[in-house]
């Protein structure tokens, strides 16, 4: 995949997860429910529609088919935090070739929240490795 489509995808997903946090959703609900989806498998795929589709379609799209993930009164992780985890679960994808369900499975809401603030100044190749190692 091109180089300048992968980085596209990476910052549509973490203003994706933005979106989210704008609208007071609990992120670790609405980043469960993402990173388990058909949407986000399409966006692993080395082609899907979904890909040029932009966060605002998909987030309709995941109105319609995942409304559990649109959970309000719960925690809501701050802009930075969101979007950073977006970008580095997409390109966590693109670096190592697993499933966005394979990738939260190692690498939980949670645990990336609670990582933040020593990964996210460091390369993101470095981050992966550390949150790989956990």
């Amino acid at each position: 995949m091109d180089k300048t489509l992968e980085r596209a995808l990476c910052e549509m997903q973490g203003n994706l997860f933005v979106m989210s946090g704008n609208d007071g959703y609990d992120s670790k609900t609405f980043i469960s429910h993402f990173m388990k989806s058909d949407i986000a498998k399409g966006l692993d795929s080395r082609f899907d529609f979904m890909q040029w589709a932009g966060k605002e379609y998909i987030y309709e799209k995941m109105h319609d088919e995942i409304p559990e993930a649109f959970k309000k009164n719960g925690k809501v992780y701050d802009n930075e935090v969101l979007y950073w985890i977006g970008y580095i679960y997409r390109k966590w994808h693109f670096l190592k070739n697993m499933s966005s369900k394979e990738i939260y499975k190692k690498a939980s809401a949670d645990m990336m929240n609670r990582n933040y603030m020593g990964y996210h100044t460091v390369d993101v190749e470095l981050a992966l490795e550390w949150l790989m190692e956990e």
